[in-house]
């Protein structure tokens, strides 16, 4: 009898250390997956902006070739660009394809000295107002994204939710890193002479 009841202790033992190892990991994961999740939104928003100053972007080329049509060089670069945008399928691919964007937008700077005209146009400085707050919707959303990205990894490596964490498979986000040339917003400048 002492021997049953010494089984039935050690059972009742084993099974209350699996119910709180199960409820740490469950707690865990649901953790996980629901920074995971967070992530994956902010990226889609990240995504959301910068496709469309991509989107603007063909209004934009089609404005500057009324005024420039051997500015071949500069609309190309821009149309490239663009494409390497929406084709963007990581934060990596994503950022590269952006800072590309970001320096080709900035090259229509020699375009519109060469034409003043250009300056004047008013469906030129509306689109130009559009992507100007295009940028700061790209800016917030690039910090919101990063943001979600340290929250998650500081769960996925903090001790013991990275054991768990690497057991199920989760593993570090990328951050949304920009260029050097990215930081500052491109601008096109009327004043210049």
């Amino acid at each position: 009898m002492k021997r049953q009841g010494k089984i039935g202790g050690s059972l009742l033992i084993i099974i209350a250390l699996v119910a709180v190892i199960g409820g740490i990991l469950v707690k865990n994961y649901n953790r996980l997956v629901t920074l995971e999740a967070e992530v994956d939104g902010k990226y889609a928003q990240v995504e959301n902006v910068v496709k469309r100053r991509a989107d603007l972007i063909p209004n934009l080329v089609n404005t500057v070739k009324g005024y420039a049509n051997h500015e071949e060089e500069t609309l190309t670069k821009i149309t490239e660009a663009r494409s390497k945008v929406q084709s963007a399928k990581t934060p990596e691919e994503l950022s590269e394809a952006n800072t590309e964007l970001t320096k080709a937008i900035g090259d229509i700077n020699v375009v519109v000295e060469a034409y003043p005209e250009l300056k004047a146009n008013e469906g030129f400085l509306n689109l130009q107002a559009q992507l100007e707050g295009t940028e700061n919707r790209i800016a917030t959303e690039r910090e919101r994204y990063n943001s979600a990205v340290t929250e998650f990894n500081k769960d996925v490596k903090r001790f013991p939710t990275n054991i768990f964490a690497s057991i199920l498979g989760f593993s570090p986000k990328s951050y949304f890193e920009v260029s050097a040339s990215d930081m500052e917003n491109p601008q096109v400048d009327f004043d210049k002479k």
